[in-house]
């Protein structure tokens, strides 16, 4: 057992709230640069429904067009507050190396509270889902707001890429199986998508993260994705994370090959 005097232990107090605090400034620091490099927007249709959104711009070059990456986040960040759809992965797309590296406009959107990017049936016997007709009434606006985007900003259209961790995973193989021929690439990461779809699907660069102990959403799911899609002749990548949980978008997100492998993907006329 190690003793302090009294006036040993106000000094180790303090030092400690001190540092407590610097670390709490170094982190809102880092945090409110990374979300200053997003502005706050708002996509209203026709129909008057409201999809609140980020995005990132480059510093553009007028003689260019850009790729355009849409993230999905996960159930945990739905709301309306248009920030906490910032809180996981989408910052790794907006480094300084990153942007350096590859310039992109980064779109992400916020689902609202108690809905859903996708729209499908689950399949709990078999560890499937079955994709629903009609899309979600997110993914429906999300479309419709890079429809907009294009066609008012200069965007690279045979390099839009889309990515999505856990409910953003099923919106991320959602998308591309209602709209397959728009992306160059796709990331999900501990999602699932509708096997049956998979020949729909087989043209598009794919890889494919989990965590092989995920409790909240089993692997089975990308790994019946991955067989479909090996079927149907696609080359998709796969990882999965030996004792990772739900949070495998951590490491994937993380890993700066990941990212150029997308951003290497160009989709052919």
């Amino acid at each position: 057992m190690i003793l302090i005097n009294r006036k040993d232990a106000k000094r180790l107090y303090k030092a400690i709230l001190l540092l407590c605090l610097l670390l709490w400034l170094g982190f809102n620091t880092v945090l409110y640069a990374q979300t200053m490099r997003f502005a706050a927007r708002q996509f209203i249709d026709a129909n008057g429904d409201t999809l609140n959104y980020r995005i990132s711009t480059p510093d553009y070059n007028l003689s260019r067009n850009y790729p355009v990456v849409i993230f999905l986040h996960g159930s945990g960040e739905r709301g309306n507050d248009n920030i906490s759809q910032l809180k996981w992965g989408v910052q790794n797309f907006v480094t300084d190396k990153m942007m350096m590296a590859h310039p992109a406009i980064v779109i992400a959107p916020q689902c609202p509270g108690n809905e859903h990017w996708s729209n499908y049936t689950p399949d709990t016997l078999h560890k499937v889902i079955r994709l629903n007709p009609k899309p979600s009434l997110p993914m429906k606006l999300t479309m419709e707001l890079l429809d907009t985007l294009i066609a008012d900003m200069p965007i690279d259209t045979s390099r839009i890429y889309i990515t999505g961790l856990s409910m953003g995973g099923y919106g991320t193989y959602d998308a591309i199986e209602r709209w397959p021929n728009r992306f160059a690439a796709a990331v999900p990461v501990a999602g699932a998508g509708d096997p049956t779809l998979a020949n729909r699907i087989a043209h598009i660069p794919i890889w494919d993260f989990h965590g092989a102990d995920d409790p909240i959403v089993n692997p089975v799911y990308s790994r019946k994705m991955m067989n479909a899609l090996l079927k149907a002749g696609a080359h998709p990548g796969f990882t999965e994370y030996p004792g990772i949980g739900h949070f495998s978008w951590v490491p994937a997100y993380s890993n700066p090959q990941v990212l150029d492998w997308m951003f290497r993907q160009c989709k052919t006329k």
